[in-house]
């Protein structure tokens, strides 16, 4: 079963920055997506949970144009599209950072923030526009660095983070699809980030969605969160409406059925 929307978020495809209809998608045998229906405002920061398997990552890869999807239309900022790719999505305004961050380690911080973007002077890079305007996007963003011409290898896994993201909201981005951005960071690293995504939120123009596990994390950043069970959505609520004991519940009735019926069909 699908559920519906909160209020202010169903309606026609152009409330939202970013719509998927009826969207479905399988893997051979394997149905990873059931008619999922969900939107995302413009400025909103929307979570995506789910157990393992639950078809998030399937989900953002048909977002942001990895994966087609079988059946279903996509919809930005009110006019459908259909994705033929990662980079034609980069185009229109989707982009997304994964957990990987597709950075380059031995190359430093301003190129990596430039990487297949490079400014150039002829044939030759321009590496004195790139330092300045790298520093000043980092610095407009609360994210400070003592030196930007290091190897990004040699920063924290929270920096790594920032300079990724970062590097996306300066790319003329419309949606932001972060792929566990929070994963494996400690408390001082994961602050970093959630601040980080703050900070874009206040700006208002960037919608983000947030692929997590951590749910206490999630409902202090989201506006929104949305579980997704097999595949179908089966919460779809406002932050402030629901709890972390809540989503917990949903997942432990899961297992449980799943446990039961494992048990009869032994």
């Amino acid at each position: 079963m699908t559920a519906t929307p909160p209020d202010g978020q169903a309606g026609a495809a152009g409330a939202d920055m970013l719509r998927v209809e009826h969207i479905a998608k399988r893997f051979g045998p394997v149905t990873a997506l059931v008619d999922v229906n969900m939107g995302v405002a413009r400025g909103e920061v929307l979570g995506l949970l789910g157990d393992n398997g639950a078809g998030k990552s399937t989900l953002l890869k048909i977002l942001c144009g990895f994966h087609p999807p079988d059946a279903g239309r996509i919809f930005l900022e009110g006019t459908e599209i259909h994705l033929r790719s990662v980079d034609h999505a980069r185009s229109l305004g989707i982009d997304v950072v994964y957990q990987d961050l597709a950075l380059i380690n031995q190359l430093s911080v301003y190129h990596n923030m430039f990487l297949n973007r490079e400014s150039v002077r002829g044939p030759l890079l321009s590496n004195r526009s790139m330092r300045r305007q790298a520093r000043k996007r980092l610095d407009d963003m609360g994210i400070r660095l003592e030196s930007i011409e290091v190897p990004v290898g040699s920063l924290s896994g929270g920096q790594r983070q920032a300079i990724a993201v970062a590097r996306s909201v300066y790319s003329a981005t419309k949606v932001l699809l972060l792929d566990e951005p929070l994963a494996a960071m400690g408390a001082k690293e994961a602050a970093l980030i959630l601040e980080l995504i703050r900070d874009i939120k206040r700006r208002g123009d960037v919608s983000i969605i947030i692929v997590a596990h951590n749910y206490g994390q999630v409902l202090e950043i989201c506006d929104r969160v949305i579980l997704l069970q097999h595949g179908e959505i089966t919460l779809d609520k406002r932050s402030k409406d629901t709890s972390v004991q809540e989503l917990n519940d949903i997942v432990i009735a899961e297992y449980r059925r799943a446990l039961e019926e494992r048990e009869r069909t032994a």
